[in-house]
């Protein structure tokens, strides 16, 4: 697939590209660069890493994962499910430790890609799917009420599962303000409403101008963006040594196993909300992996951590009505702006703000038509949709997608030990 291509503009680019998918992309960019933000800033700090080094991930593998990446509106940046292996790299060995993981992890992503083995991660079941993305979608609801009730920051919070995150806040329900939730809110509800009017209008990006506004007429003192560092990192340097080297592998393999299942598993449930019901090809699959692998050992070259598909954003990419790989470049040139320019009225939109984007993409994630198909479903794809959901918002997103996908082989083998009893036997 051809750049012209990837941007909609093929032979018949005039027909199939217009004005009405050039809003689609250009809001559905700025909505996922305003979210990728604060929690590009909080991830980098919870790995032990400069914060603004989190904002450079997407800025630097924007690019890469949209000229080769094979989904077009698949949105990457720094995840929760990468902070225990860099973060571990970062203590011991400071930004180069986790930058030569990162690097390594990037490799084995690159042969997991012309190996083929992208395609056999991607054959994931349905239900497991659909659970995974109502999971994810709880998870992103939950990490937003601290900073909703003014409990928190996205720098001030740890890397905690969503049933412990959602038992501090209802703990510390007493400490709760009425500001943030009110701006938090009327974003999720203004969100709302312009979907419902318009599928495709900006309905993220309309309820932040409301809250941005709110805030500024009333005088609130909410949290907000704040001045960032414009200057790009300059160029990681570390000595390869085959000891320590040797040493970072099975961290390394492990990073990437987690990494891959999560851009495939993202990329499936983005696929979902798209209309788009058909099971990955295996090419496309290699491929996205492959791009992810190459993006992340650019990223790594100057310290930056590791990206991998972020639901919130590539949601937001849609319920926009982008469609091509244009949103992706303009998110990362969104940030550079806002990184460049600092002090115009992005640094002034308030937290709370952007936590409302945030949940009501959660909520939009946890896709109620399969809830009301729940007591039509088999029972195994029952019992690995709610598995599915309950274990990523108990435990995390990678052991979630094993213990689903584990049920099916459960089920298979005990299906195969039950049949040969059923069998009459011949008269």
């Amino acid at each position: 697939m051809n750049l012209r291509a990837k941007l909609g503009l093929g032979s018949h680019g005039a027909e199939r590209y217009g004005w009405t998918q050039l809003l689609g992309d250009c809001s559905g960019g700025v909505i996922a660069a305003l979210i990728a933000l604060p929690y590009g800033l909080a991830m980098a700090s919870l790995m032990g890493l400069p914060p603004v080094l989190g904002v450079f991930t997407s800025i630097l593998t924007a690019p890469v994962i949209a000229l080769f990446g094979r989904n077009p509106v698949l949105i990457g940046g720094t995840a929760s499910a990468t902070v225990p292996f860099l973060a571990l790299a970062a203590r011991q060995h400071g930004v180069a430790g986790a930058a030569q993981l990162s690097i390594l992890a990037s490799a084995f992503m690159l042969l997991f890609a012309v190996t083929g083995l992208g395609r056999h991660m991607a054959k994931v079941p349905h239900a497991v799917v659909t659970g995974f993305s109502c999971g994810i979608g709880g998870m992103m609801l939950i990490s937003q009420l601290d900073i909703m009730f003014g409990l928190a920051t996205p720098m001030g919070r740890s890397a905690g599962s969503a049933v412990a995150q959602l038992a501090s806040v209802v703990n510390r329900l007493g400490e709760a303000r009425m500001v943030p939730l009110v701006l938090g809110l009327a974003v999720i509800l203004v969100a709302t409403v312009a979907a419902r009017i318009s599928p495709h209008a900006p309905a993220p990006l309309i309820g932040v101008v409301l809250a941005f506004a709110i805030a500024r007429f009333f005088g609130f003192r909410e949290k907000e963006v704040g001045v960032l560092p414009a200057m790009l990192p300059p160029v990681v340097g570390f000595a390869w040594k085959w000891k320590d080297t040797l040493a970072m592998l099975p961290s390394a393999a492990a990073l990437a196993f987690v990494s891959s299942v999560n851009i495939l598993i993202t990329s499936r449930v983005v696929e979902h909300f798209r209309g788009k019901h058909k099971r990955m090809k295996a090419s496309d699959a290699d491929a996205e992996l492959g791009a992810y692998g190459l993006a992340n050992c650019v990223a790594g070259a100057f310290g930056a951590p590791m990206s991998v598909g972020i639901p919130a954003r590539s949601l937001a990419v849609v319920r926009c009505g982008g469609t091509t790989a244009l949103a992706n470049l303009l998110h990362a040139a969104v940030l550079l702006v806002i990184l460049w320019l600092g002090s115009g009225i992005v640094s002034h939109i308030p937290i709370p703000a952007l936590a409302g984007v945030t949940a009501w993409m959660g909520l939009c994630l946890l896709d109620w038509s399969a809830w009301h198909r729940l007591p039509r479903m088999a029972r195994v794809d029952a019992a690995a949709f709610l598995l599915t959901a309950a274990s990523v918002l108990a435990v995390n997103a990678v052991l979630a997608v094993a213990l689903g996908c584990s049920l099916y082989g459960v089920h298979a083998l005990w299906a195969r030990r039950v049949r040969p009893a059923n069998v009459p036997e011949a008269v």
